[in-house]
Parts: C-alpha cells; structure tokens; sequence
C-alpha cells in the first residue's frame, strides 16, 4: 500500500467574526496516499478551501490533528513552517497570485531564491520548468502579457519548480474559459500520471472534478463518506515539447522531475 501523504484525526477549523463562531471545518478525519489525484467537492462555505489551506500549513486547525508527509504541522514554529512548505509543497492558486512587475521567468524562481541553489541553477530550473508547462516563448513576458491560461500555468510552473512531494490547486480553472480550463487540467492530469505527483484539487465543477482518481465532498465543514470517480482518458491538447513529448517519461517515477528541472 502506497505511503500516506496526508492524514487528519478529528480536524477542526473555527474562525470568530465579531461575536460569531464560524465552523469551518468539523472533525475530518481523511487519508490520501502518494501518488493519488484527489478532488475536494463541496459549495461554497463547505470547508473544500479550508481543508486545504490547513494541509499547507497556511493556517492552523482549532483542534484534531494533522500529518503531511509524516510531519506534525503542530510541532513547527512559523520559521519551521515556511522552510519546509517551500521545500515540500506546490500551491496553485485561482487568481494566479503572479507579481505583476516581474516576468514569467521571474515568477517561477522566487520559490527558489530561498533554497542554496546559485543564480544560474535557479535560473535553469525555472526555464525548464516553463518549458515543461509549454511556455518556453513566454518565458519574458510580463503577466498583463498572458492570457488568463498562461498565466495559470505559469503559476503551476512555480508551484513544480521545486521539484514538492505535494501539489495542492484551489479552484486552478474558476478564472478561466473552458478551452484553458481544460489545457490546465490536462496539465495537472499529467503531473499526476508521468511525474508521480500527488495532487489534491479543490474544485465545485464536476467535469474539472472527472479527471482526479477520486472525489470527496464536504458540506458545512463535514466530509461525506468517500466515492470514487471515474478517471477522464481525454485528448491531451498539450503540445509537442511539454510534458506528452515523446522524450519524457510515460511512468510514474520518483526523481524524475527534478532531472528534468536541472537538465
């Protein structure tokens, strides 16, 4: 059976506005494993985000325990917390989060500038890293330059750039049409298949939803009991030269990314 990637007992989440007690979350208890594609349901206020921002250490639970990667997000202090997120989990986000004065290429490696890596190293892994997400002659252009799907996955891009055990995506195509929603996901299908990547997508679109391995839905901050979904074997848009190029790899393995990156 496949390591455990993150695991919650009895997790809770309970935010205080004014005189109100708002819970988020209540009692999750959830397992997801290395190398699975799992999509987190629910509308909105359900918890879907919350659950999210907990599994990357962006904010602390009320109560119940969390594991990530076998590490007790309890026992860190902040200093502890960003080192080790840096080093062990790509966030997507849906409004991209780029900063707008600097280039793709610039985007990409600001992860890395708190690593040991020398410029030229940085700057290696971050255009092989656009190169991966099919932007290699977008590699200069500033955000107001791309479209809303480039941008996404030059965002994506910085999210791998760091070769993380984790990719965690908040609704990665609520900004987007439906022709980039679907490039991206196909991206995130790939990471999954060919790079071993473990993926966990919050999303309220059930055909964004198809193409994760399984699907767990919340409501009010409950989690349903669990459902598998059907896996989507779509078209790849993605072109030649990304990541279906006939020169990477087509099985799952570890390591494999990070040769890619410093390449």
């Amino acid at each position: 059976m496949s390591e455990v990637v993150i695991e919650t007992f009895g997790l809770s989440k309970e935010y205080i506005r004014d005189e109100f007690h708002i819970a988020a979350l209540k009692n999750v208890d959830i397992t997801i494993r290395r190398g699975s594609f799992v999509a987190l349901m629910g509308p909105s206020g359900s918890g879907k985000s919350t659950l999210l921002h907990l599994a990357a250490a962006l904010d602390r639970p009320t109560s119940g325990d969390i594991r990530v990667l076998g590490q007790d997000l309890h026992s860190l202090d902040e200093g502890q917390v960003a080192r080790w997120r840096n080093a062990h989990i790509g966030f997507v986000f849906q409004s991209f989060n780029l900063i707008p004065v600097l280039t793709a290429l610039g985007n990409v490696e600001l992860p890395l500038r708190l690593t040991s890596l020398s410029s030229t190293e940085r700057r290696k892994h971050a255009e092989n890293a656009l190169r991966l997400v099919g932007l290699a002659d977008r590699m200069h252009h500033l955000p107001r330059e791309l479209s809303g799907g480039q941008e996404q996955r030059v965002a994506i891009a910085r999210a791998i750039v760091t070769d993380p055990d984790l990719i965690l995506a908040d609704e990665p195509t609520g900004n987007l049409d439906a022709a980039s929603a679907e490039e991206v996901l196909s991206l995130l299908t790939q990471l999954n298949k060919r790079f071993d990547k473990t993926i966990v997508m919050v999303t309220h679109d059930p055909h964004a939803a198809s193409f994760a391995g399984g699907v767990r839905h919340l409501e009010k901050g409950t989690l349903l009991p669990e459902e598998t979904a059907s896996f989507a074997t779509k078209g790849n848009p993605l072109d030649a030269g990304r990541l279906d190029s006939d020169n990477q790899p087509k099985t799952p393995f570890q390591g494999v990314m990070r040769r890619h990156l410093s390449d």
